[in-house]
């Protein structure tokens, strides 16, 4: 399947980004510590050129501790100020001020040669749909400030937000790009829940989901659901499935009572149910993709 989803008010988010980008002193990119490539909007770089930079591997308690240090160093070789983050707790949001600090370190110090004192530290906090800005913008100043959802599309425009006298953050909605030349970072995406699941075939993307475990985790979904490769064997022979990753579906209807009327299984639900457990951490600490 061809995963992509764009809608029309990321064109106007895109336009309002780049017509404040002048106003500040860094961009803060928020990503997502399971997809550390495909969470990361190729628009944000070049929106960010000449510009401090700060990224945070948000959800990390969600993903592979070992990856999470792969993908920290991979980053800081590429030049990147790097976090670890868990937004749901709000651990290291002491840190995260003083990297911004760092972050800006020559900025201040030209302020400082000018006379310029005390002037706010500005930074753009920015990121795909639904890696957790705003929850992340809100643990950060202490207070709800920005609206948080579990879909994408809830921040739609922008908004300055205050933490204290010495830090300004503007927040921005969440913005994909019109096409994903890679159908992988698609899949990835609608994975995580970036796009609109009501716009995605869920059986589909479950079974690309169970193709990208078998690579690292494909015990993970076994133990999970109670399921063993004979009955995978069985169950693919005695339903005729096209693949095993149908069969492993298959199972896990079958061991979870996800049933419909005349004892037929229910290959919606199972999908949805490895989706939100993939999603919620339920599954394991996963990471899907590898520092080059």
């Amino acid at each position: 399947m061809n995963y992509q989803w764009y809608p029309g008010h990321m064109t106007k988010a895109v336009r309002m980004m780049k017509e404040n980008i002048n106003l500040v002193d860094m961009i803060i990119e928020v990503i997502d510590a399971r997809i550390p490539v495909a969470s990361r909007n190729p628009d944000i770089d070049e929106l960010g050129k000449g510009k401090a930079r700060l990224l945070i591997l948000n959800k990390a308690d969600l993903s592979d501790p070992v990856q999470n240090k792969a993908w920290t160093d991979f980053y800081k070789s590429q030049g990147y100020l790097v976090m670890e983050m868990d937004s749901r707790t709000g651990k290291n949001m002491k840190d995260v001020k003083k990297c911004m600090t760092l972050a800006c370190a020559d900025k201040i110090e030209r302020d400082r040669q000018r006379g310029i004192k005390n002037r706010p530290i500005r930074a753009m906090v920015a990121g795909i749909p639904n890696v957790g800005k705003s929850t992340f913008i809100n643990h950060l100043t202490g207070k709800s400030s920005a609206k948080t959802g579990n879909k994408p599309g809830v921040t739609k425009g922008k908004q300055w937000i205050m933490l204290g006298s010495s830090l300004q953050l503007l927040d921005t909605p969440g913005i994909l790009w019109p096409k994903f030349e890679d159908e992988e970072v698609g899949a990835h995406l609608a994975m995580i829940g970036s796009m609109n699941d009501e716009k995605i075939d869920s059986g589909e993307l479950a079974i690309d989901l169970l193709r990208t475990l078998e690579k690292s985790y494909a015990d993970i979904v076994f133990k999970k659901y109670n399921i063993s490769d004979t009955q995978v064997e069985e169950e693919v022979e005695s339903e005729q499935l096209l693949s095993s990753y149908a069969g492993i579906l298959t199972c896990i209807a079958k061991n979870r009572n996800l049933v419909l009327s005349g004892n037929r299984v229910d290959y919606t639900r199972a999908a949805d149910l490895l989706l939100d457990d993939f999603r919620s951490g339920r599954l394991g600490r996963i990471t899907l993709e590898r520092p080059v």
